[in-house]
């Protein structure tokens, strides 16, 4: 099986990289893809990043099952349709798309007011800076990996919190893997859909300490998914 593992944009392609080695020495295909540094996109972000991924990854043999971590979901229409065809999607502690909104326009009112309450010259602070002290040294205890994930970090532009999604849908096989609490409702959804749901006692950025749980996790929903088109 192929994946292409999607890093929120949020956030950096190292976040993906242990899971993709797990998933490689289990006899998968796995690729932790890059979206392009969202201090470089100045507007039309979902289309932007979309083609700009899309055009990284190989367009020749498996269709590639994409995993998206965290805000990555909301790119998921936009990405599988530049692709074309995909053969199934699995959402991992991620939003869930929402064609027609901002990012704002689902974040709960506390946050989406906070955020723009600390935006300066139309940045809002890197996501780290989002959460109490000591809250990602917690999450991620691991000196070497916490400063791996930091590295990846920069102020985001406001206006990409701002646009509205393309009114575009993936309707093809789903699947969804909660690895914290936060994303319960998104996993309750998916299983109203119908969706394959795993849920894992871990947290939201187990991609990068708890990486063999979470591929594991990963193929065992990928198996479960109905083949595309059907």
């Amino acid at each position: 099986m192929r994946f292409v593992l999607l890093h929120s944009p949020l956030l950096g392609p190292s976040s993906w990289r242990a899971v993709a080695a797990a998933l490689h020495a289990a006899g998968h295909t796995a690729e932790a893809a890059a979206w392009p540094r969202l201090s470089s996109v100045s507007s039309d972000f979902y289309r932007t990043l979309a083609d700009s991924l899309a055009g990284g990854l190989p367009q020749t043999g498996e269709p590639p099952l994409l995993v998206a971590h965290s805000g990555a979901g909301a790119l998921i229409p936009a990405l599988s349709a530049r692709l074309g065809h995909v053969s199934g999607v699995v959402f991992c502690d991620a939003i869930l798309p929402h064609p027609g909104q901002s990012w704002f326009d689902t974040a709960p009112a506390e946050m989406r007011a906070h955020l723009r309450s600390g935006a300066e010259d139309g940045r809002l602070p890197a996501w780290d800076q989002w959460w109490p002290p000591g809250a990602l040294d917690r999450l991620v205890p691991d000196d070497c990996l916490r400063e791996r994930l930091l590295a990846e970090l920069e102020p985001l532009p406001v206006d990409y919190f701002e646009e509205p999604a393309p009114e575009a849908a993936y309707d093809g096989p789903q699947a969804y893997l909660r690895l914290s609490g936060a994303y319960e409702t998104e996993a309750m959804l998916a299983g109203r859909q119908g969706w394959p749901v795993v849920r894992l006692p871990l947290n939201h950025l187990a991609i990068l300490t708890q990486p063999d749980a979470v591929a594991a996790a990963v193929a065992s929903l990928a198996a479960a998914l109905p083949p595309s088109g059907k």
